[in-house]
């Protein structure tokens, strides 16, 4: 019984450590890349957008973009436009899943 006990006290101390690691979570995701906010990093995916192009404008200003101009959805379902961030001009996409992507 004294031999285990060392194993387990190595045991326990390894289960705390790693639960005191903190894991990843959808908003430090949306911050892979200076250009993406969103959460799905292989966006913007085509497909039936159902969005409308107010909740396409809400999306964006939800994620920090102002003065969104020339919004329109293209032939895969993706809406694309214009808008500035962080005081500069980007072109932005807003996938049906609703990731948004600047470049």
């Amino acid at each position: 019984m004294r031999l285990l006990a060392p194993f387990a006290a190595a045991f326990v101390i390894g289960i705390g450590a790693a639960a005191a690691q903190t894991v990843g979570t959808a908003a430090d995701e949306s911050k892979a890349g200076p250009d993406i906010t969103n959460i799905n990093p292989a966006a913007p995916i085509a497909g039936a957008n159902s969005f409308t192009e107010d909740q396409a404008r809400r999306r964006l200003e939800q994620n920090g973009f102002s003065g969104i101009e020339s919004l329109a959805k293209d032939a895969n379902g993706v809406w694309r436009g214009t808008a500035r961030k962080d005081g500069r001009a980007v072109s932005v996409a807003i996938d049906y899943q609703g990731n948004v992507v600047a470049k």
